[in-house]
């Protein structure tokens, strides 16, 4: 990890995200009606601070550095960059947990259909295979147990690996909502 350490500055021990403007419009998505300090980021820094982070370990700690012009970074509107990059992803983890517990409740109504489909294959499979059964039936009772068991694919990959992602993804925008952000001229 020392490689990707090396590409950035510390300061007390915290990594430093460093993001460069000449002006305070460019931190932010210029399709967004919000108000100034409720107003989403740019695409690309969005994804560049969020990029920065998963790029470390978990317990790596970061402060975030806006540069501007030493006019801008004076500005009444430069004091607003914190609270406003702080809301972004606080919405951000609004949105993420949501997500969640929509993947969640998909996950758990699929259970429910899989194992539904699981048990009616099963059942249907044991009344089909009776001791002497043709061999018609004993595909028939074997595709009966595919067939079950594939509708336990979808809930199965669901529950187990695709809301461990949005979890972390949420964890790592609660971590930037509160990260600590500094606002100084460019030199």
């Amino acid at each position: 990890m020392t490689e990707i350490e090396s590409l950035y500055k510390k300061e007390n021990g915290k990594v430093l995200i460093e993001i460069k403007l000449s002006s305070i419009i460019q931190l932010f998505n210029s399709f967004d009606p919000a108000p100034f300090h409720e107003k989403q980021l740019d695409s690309d820094a969005d994804k560049y601070i969020v990029d920065t982070i998963r790029d470390f370990p978990k317990n790596t700690q970061f402060k975030i550095v806006v540069h501007l012009p030493r006019e801008l970074a004076l500005s009444d509107q430069a004091a607003t960059i914190k609270p406003a990059i702080h809301n972004h992803y606080r919405y951000m983890c609004l949105v993420t947990g949501r997500k969640f517990r929509q993947m969640v409740k998909y996950g758990r109504d699929s259970l429910i259909i899989g194992l539904s489909l699981l048990i009616f294959a099963l059942v249907a499979r044991q009344l089909i295979l009776k001791p002497g059964a043709p061999f018609l039936a004993q595909v028939l009772a074997d595709a009966f147990l595919i067939i079950g068991w594939v509708a336990m694919w979808e809930p199965a990959t669901v529950l187990l690996y695709q809301l461990w992602p949005i979890l972390k993804e949420q964890n790592i925008y609660n971590r930037i909502s509160e990260m600590e952000i500094e606002v100084i001229p460019s030199s």
